[in-house]
């Protein structure tokens, strides 16, 4: 089969559903049913959701699992360059063929009904990871948590909620409280949820629901505590003190991320030399991942050249902390957001250690914030802000001003996966 196999039928399948997002359960229990079943036979699973660190924590606890020996299923959402990074079995990436048979049965069983993209999607990792042998499945909850097509786990082996902040509001509701409630849904009766640091407002919400549902809780700041000491990260629970090193992943915020993913195994009864391992070999893209080879890259080979995908007000304050500590050099950013999205809480937290912005449309994406838009909102939070016909062109102004200057490339997930294709 060829490579564009696969695309063809997930192109059929944006059809099927005139809505991109539409939240409920009753369509994929209905396809569910009519491939008898598969998430009953899925390896045990841990249910990730939050609102930031979702995606960086669950390849900690993989990179943890993985070190210990185990074979381990993914699930995450969206990708970046190619479909085939939401589904990992048993440690590799889908293939092609598979892919493309698990799409056709997907589709063939739906149909015609209508269900959305993402829905029938995730039942066909659902179905990949349920006939493939492994030890553990890692679910990454899309959007939400109640209501998101991953949430058809009667028992997972344990859920983890990451940091929750005000994202999504169209579909998830306006304040704290109403995000943690859909959030919170993943837990399950009986089932330990180990949470990441939150507000106190999601925290209430978090702790009412696993209270109502008899589910353990193995909170940050109460069961398990992680800080830095003389730039080590040091974990510690009832079980014991850990001393590790920084995680590989950039960012103070990864510090908090990693102590979720230390509590998650060592509730699934891994070692140290795991929890080890999770810090240290865990891979992510687009979360401040330096660019040092590529085409991109070649374009202004003097630059250091970093790419974020982070998108909401939480995560302009992780990249604006991260920035600080960085060594003094003239940043630069090429920002593209969606029009979803809270642009000034994005940017005002970086303004402050940026020279310039310049703004770019996402190439591809019907959704995008305009430049000109992106442009005139950098310049509302203080920054001095171009606009630039795609990043290319964004990168060789900076460059020809610049040589030797930092340049972030951030906003957006999409906006992450059409610069690592074009790098590529």
């Amino acid at each position: 089969m060829t490579e564009q196999s696969s695309d063809v039928i997930l192109q059929r399948m944006m059809a099927l559903h005139p809505k991109v997002i539409d939240l409920t359960l009753d369509r994929v229990w209905r396809l569910l049913a009519a491939l008898n079943n598969p998430q009953n036979d899925l390896p045990p699973v841990v249910h990730i959701a939050g609102t930031n660190g979702k995606g960086s924590t669950q390849a900690m606890i993989r990179a943890g699992l993985e070190a210990a020996g185990k074979s381990v299923h993914a699930y995450t959402s969206p990708h970046l360059a190619r479909f085939h990074e939401r589904i990992r079995l048993a440690g590799t990436l889908i293939t092609e063929d598979y892919l493309t048979a698990v799409l056709d049965e997907c589709y063939g069983a739906n149909n015609g009904e209508n269900i959305t993209y993402f829905e029938i999607t995730t039942v066909a990792g659902l179905l990949a990871m349920a006939r493939t042998p492994a030890d553990f499945t890692l679910l990454e909850v899309g959007l939400g948590g109640r209501l998101d097509a991953t949430n058809v786990i009667e028992t997972p082996a344990v859920s983890v909620i990451t940091p929750i902040s005000i994202d999504h509001e169209q579909f998830l509701g306006n304040t704290l409280a109403k995000i943690a409630s859909e959030k919170a849904g993943i837990i399950k009766r009986g089932v330990p949820v180990v949470v990441g640091p939150q507000p106190e407002d999601a925290m209430d919400v978090i702790e009412a629901t696993a209270a109502r549902l008899g589910a353990p809780i193995l909170a940050y700041g109460q069961h398990w505590h992680v800080s830095v000491e003389r730039d080590r990260l040091i974990y510690q629970d009832e079980t014991g003190l850990l001393d590790l090193p920084l995680p590989n992943l950039p960012g103070a915020h990864q510090y908090e991320n990693a102590g979720a993913a230390i509590a998650t195994l060592r509730y699934l009864g891994q070692s140290a030399e795991a929890c080890e391992a999770a810090v240290t070999s865990a891979y992510w893209p687009a979360r401040m991942q330096r660019l040092s080879t590529g085409k991109l890259f070649d374009r202004a080979p003097n630059s250091e050249l970093w790419l974020d995908g982070g998108h909401n007000a939480a995560a302009g304050v992780a990249i604006g902390a991260h920035l600080k500590t960085l060594a003094k050099r003239d940043t630069y950013l090429i920002c593209g957001m969606l029009n979803t999205k809270d642009i000034s809480g994005y940017l005002s937290p970086i303004a402050p250690s940026v020279q310039a912005l310049y703004a770019v449309s996402i190439p591809g994406e019907a959704n995008t914030l305009p430049a000109h838009t992106t442009a005139e909102a950098a310049q509302k939070v203080g920054m001095t802000a171009h606009i630039a016909d795609s990043v290319h062109h964004a990168l060789d102004m900076i460059a020809a001003q610049n040589p030797n200057a930092r340049v972030l490339i951030c906003g957006s997930l999409y906006l992450a996966g059409a610069v690592l294709r074009e790098n590529d």
